[in-house]
């Protein structure tokens, strides 16, 4: 409980969503679901040729691993910042140093390259479709949690200007 009011969740922002609570409760759900919704393969398409099943787990390799790079590395960088909510800690600081410095933010990064490694894997068609919605979701979350960020840190706008949302360089 006391982690859960660390991270500022409270009665009221269960009842009012003022923080951003119904992200949170959405997040695990796409969460959950990613992991619970059945593999459609395309019929037809498989992957059984030496070399595309090499560049298949090149690929998932390298999703994989740039998924626990940023989603570890966000977790240790953000340190006593850390909170699943959009709206950010009260006593906390704006951290723009680390993983922070390529990726706003590199936790939905993580787990976006995550769902991609694991949707490759399983070549699986509804994983794919899933993992595009839950990337609007979190752009979405992002948007939202910048909202807040910038009420809160004088810095902010400057900090956004200079580095990229969830694609380091490029978005």
């Amino acid at each position: 409980m006391k982690l859960l009011k660390d991270w500022g969740f409270t009665l009221e922002g269960l009842r009012d969503g003022k923080r951003g609570e119904y992200l949170v409760f959405l997040q695990g759900i796409f969460i959950l679901g990613f992991f619970l919704i059945p593999v459609y393969k395309i019929p037809g398409l498989t992957i059984d040729k030496p070399l595309m099943v090499e560049l298949k787990w090149i690929m998932v390799g390298f999703f994989g691993l740039g998924s626990a790079i940023l989603f570890i590395k966000g977790l240790i960088d953000l340190g006593k910042n850390l909170t699943p909510l959009p709206y950010p800690i009260e006593d906390g600081e704006l951290v723009t140093t680390g993983i922070y410095q390529l990726v706003r933010h590199p936790l939905y990064s993580g787990v976006i390259l995550g769902c991609l490694g694991m949707t490759i894997f399983w070549e699986s068609l509804s994983h794919l479709m899933l993992t595009i919605v839950f990337l609007i979701f979190l752009d979405i979350k992002a948007r939202k949690e910048e909202v807040f960020l910038m009420e809160k840190y004088v810095n902010y706008g400057e900090y956004r200007q200079r580095v990229k949302k969830l694609i380091p360089g490029i978005y």
